[in-house]
């Protein structure tokens, strides 16, 4: 035997006499190690045996209330103890009463007082014996376990793997249809842009127009799932945000239902994209309204999360973070559609009521944030929906008020770089409406050389995803050498690995998302060209 406590020797001795106590004290001097509790009570058999962790119990044949038989059974029907060892101490050495000894459960017998050599053997043998079956008993449980950790991990593994595979091929169609809704909007733009519509015919621009916002938003809400949507991330502190919601939340969940928002005090700031972080939590304030059905409460709640927290989730590292949490009272989900939930285009709602978008862009959002998402649901009970964000030491930035301009144009030479020619045709025209001298190419390669031809540009409006030998950020270092007060725009379905770094961008770089509109094409091209 070890000294190991979980392998010593533990004997519990019952008997109503009490010299009984020397005589096995001294017969088991040579077991050691060992413990010896004594009892004259039978009564305390089984709250002893648990007390001391017995391994042996020896209990005397005849007692005057409660026989060595009946405290047999009382320990094999309780589950803590139903596995001791159980020796019969008797002065009789009769076979009927070894027979009725081993049918109780017993598993041995000895006549008093039996030689010391033989009571250590039989003590050591039934003791190991119990010990080796715990042992075993805990290594089939630690398996058991260490078997369930590894399917749950499998389980993570295979759908982290399964929301990659989609993402990927959402972010490539989304790429190709906002380069097709750009051709679309584009030209219905330069259409109104030229005049000689009629009202019927500006109506039916005007609906064909609000289409393409409509997939636009649908291709954004693509992009953020796919984690592919260039992020142009400040510091903001997520309490301000929640606050200035707070009026939102509650025109969106309507009249009957409850608000409850609960900001801790010096809540800490995230680096994020406020506009997405907005979005996200409209979308699931959204939602919640949908399975409240317009009543219940909505509870917000944001918190500082450390790396001690109970709260903190295992999937994420140890560190300090940002909690925002939106809970609701509604309907909640089962498991089979808990598992799906953040699947694109996944949803229970009846057709027309939902694109199933609203979770899966709260999930890219947050992954491309360098943060994690909890989502629990139970039928009947509820969702909560928890987003942790990395804290950030930073002082939150100022919000930057932005006036809607006209469309305005100028006498400026703009140089379009654009590798579809339905959409680079488009933009061309309306930049041309607007009154700019234009310049178009097909490829880096070609402006590339009409910026090294001496060409007296102000602003280089680029896609940033085109073929040939030469990329848009080479064709931006050539303009920057060059062309030092040339102004540089660029424009992308999406820009994943080429502008944005891990998904963010720098904030000197200037990027229009596609597909975009002549207001905020004017927009931004004015603007760039007063900060030259």
């Amino acid at each position: 035997m070890t000294q190991d406590d979980s392998s010593r020797c533990s004997v519990l001795l019952i008997d109503d006499e009490s010299f009984s106590e020397d005589i096995i004290t001294h017969g088991l001097k040579a077991c050691a190690p060992h413990t010896l509790r004594y009892a004259s009570n039978p009564e305390m058999a089984v709250d002893l045996a648990k007390e001391i962790g017995a391994t042996v119990v020896l209990v005397d044949m005849r007692m005057p209330e409660i026989d060595g038989l009946e405290v047999t059974r009382r320990l094999r029907a309780d589950k803590d103890t139903e596995h001791i060892p159980v020796i019969v101490l008797s002065s009789e050495d009769d076979p009927d009463i070894k027979a009725k000894a081993f049918a109780v459960g017993a598993n041995d017998y000895l006549v008093k007082w039996p030689d010391p050599r033989e009571l250590v053997a039989r003590v050591r043998y039934h003791s190991d014996a119990f010990i080796a079956r715990r042992q075993r008993d805990d290594a089939f449980v630690s398996l058991r376990l260490s078997q369930e950790q590894l399917a749950a991990s499998q389980s993570a593994l295979f759908q982290a793997q399964k929301m990659e595979a989609i993402g990927q091929l959402t972010g490539g169609v989304a790429h190709d249809f906002n380069n097709v809704l750009q051709i679309i909007g584009g030209n219905l733009q330069l259409l109104k842009l030229v005049g000689g519509l009629n009202d019927a015919g500006r109506a039916r621009v005007d609906v064909a127009l609000s289409g393409v916002e409509r997939g636009a938003k649908l291709s954004s809400h693509l992009l953020a799932f796919a984690r592919r949507q260039p992020l142009q991330a400040v510091v903001v502190n997520p309490g301000h945000l929640l606050r200035e919601m707070d009026d939102m939340m509650r025109r969106v969940l309507g009249p009957r239902a409850r608000v409850v928002t609960e900001i801790e005090h010096r809540l800490g700031s995230t680096l994020v994209d406020p506009n997405q972080l907005n979005n996200v939590l409209l979308n699931l304030a959204i939602n919640a309204r949908d399975a409240m059905a317009g009543s219940g409460t909505l509870t917000i709640r944001a918190a500082n999360v450390g790396p001690d927290s109970a709260l903190l989730p295992p999937s994420l590292p140890a560190g300090q973070y940002v909690l925002i949490e939106v809970a609701d009272t509604g309907t909640g989900m089962p498991p089979e559609v808990l598992e799906r939930a953040f699947e694109p285009f996944f949803t229970t709602k009846p057709t027309g009521q939902g694109t199933g978008l609203g979770l899966s862009m709260a999930y890219g959002f947050v992954k491309q944030s360098g943060g994690e998402i909890v989502l629990k649901s139970a039928a009947g009970k509820g969702t909560s929906v928890r987003i942790y964000l990395p804290r950030s030491e930073g002082e939150p930035a100022q919000a930057e008020d932005v006036a809607a301009a006209p469309l305005l144009g100028g006498p400026e030479t703009i140089l379009v770089v654009e590798d579809e020619e339905d959409v680079r045709s488009a933009t061309c025209g309306i930049l041309s409406a607007l009154g700019y001298r234009v310049l178009e190419a097909p490829d880096a390669a070609v402006a590339k050389g009409i910026v090294e031809s001496g060409e007296q540009i102000d602003l280089v409006f680029s896609d940033v995803i085109m073929p040939g030998p030469v990329s848009s950020l080479q064709l931006g270092e050539t303009v920057r050498t060059l062309l030092p007060r040339a102004q540089i725009l660029y424009t992308s379905g999406y820009a994943e690995g080429v502008l944005a770094h891990e998904g963010k961008m720098e904030a000197n770089v200037n990027l229009l998302q596609k597909p975009y509109h002549p207001d905020a094409l004017s927009a931004r091209i004015r603007h760039l060209l007063r900060h030259r």
